[in-house]
C-alpha cells in the first residue's frame, strides 16, 4: 500500500522488506520503510489479486496512486505490465521506492510522481492518458476512498480494471460503470476487483 502522509524532514533507514511474488522478478525481496500508516498489501491478498488477472496483466498501463512501498505496481511490472505510474507524497517512502525501481532496472517502465494520491488522480483526469488497471488502496481512516473513486471514471475506459482495498467496515464503491468481478476479505481488509462495462 499506500501512504499519503506529510513530508518527513529527513530520510529514514529501510527496516522491512516486501517480496515480489511472481513474474520476471518473482522471489525478489526489496527493502521498505517501517513507518506508521505504511501498510503494504499482504502477500496473500496480492497473490489472490494477481491470480484473478494473470491472463490480462500483460501489456497493461497501470496506475498506483497511493503507492507507499510500490508493492502492487512493482508486482504488475514483474508480471508483464508495460508501464506503471506511481504516486507517493511521503518523501522517504518515495525515495525508497525510486531506489527499488532502479534496483530492478524498471526506470523505463515507471513514472514516480511526488504527489498526494487524490491530487494525482485529479490531475490525470485533466489529461488524455488512460489506464487499464488502477490500484486504489488509500491509507485507512482518512476518508480518501470516495474522492479517489470520483476521479477514476475520467482516466479509464471500457474494459479497464479497478482494484479497491478498504477496511472491513468501509462501504466505498465505484460508480455504476463498474461491475464487481471478484471480492474477498481477511481479518483486517475487504478487497474487490471491478471491471468497467462501458
Amino acid at each position: 500500500m499506500n501512504r499519503n502522509a506529510s513530508r518527513a524532514p529527513r530520510a529514514q533507514t529501510a527496516t522491512g522488506q516486501v517480496r515480489i511474488i511472481g513474474g520476471e522478478w518473482g522471489g525478489r525481496k526489496l527493502p521498505v520503510l517501517n513507518k506508521p500508516g505504511l501498510r503494504p498489501t499482504s502477500d496473500r491478498v496480492r497473490e489472490t489479486l494477481f491470480n484473478w488477472i494473470q491472463f490480462q496483466i500483460a501489456g497493461m498501463r497501470v496506475l498506483d496512486p497511493f503507492a507507499g512501498t510500490g508493492a502492487l505496481g512493482l508486482e504488475a511490472l514483474s508480471r508483464g505490465a508495460v508501464h506503471t505510474t506511481f504516486c507517493e507524497l511521503d518523501s522517504d517512502a518515495a525515495r525508497q521506492l525510486q531506489v527499488n525501481i532502479e534496483t530492478l532496472g524498471a526506470q523505463d517502465r515507471s513514472d514516480l510522481r511526488r504527489t498526494d494520491g487524490v491530487q494525482c488522480l485529479r490531475s490525470l483526469a485533466g489529461q488524455s492518458e488512460r489506464f487499464d488497471l488502477i490500484f486504489l488502496d488509500p491509507p485507512f481512516g482518512l476518508n480518501l476512498h470516495e474522492p479517489a473513486l470520483q476521479a477514476v471514471d475520467h482516466i479509464t475506459g471500457a474494459g479497464s480494471w479497478l482494484y479497491l482495498e478498504q477496511e472491513l467496515r468501509g462501504g466505498a464503491r465505484p460508480s455504476a460503470l463498474w461491475q464487481e468481478h471478484r471480492q474477498g476479505q481477511t481479518r483486517e481488509v475487504h478487497y474487490a476487483l471491478y471491471r468497467r462495462s462501458k
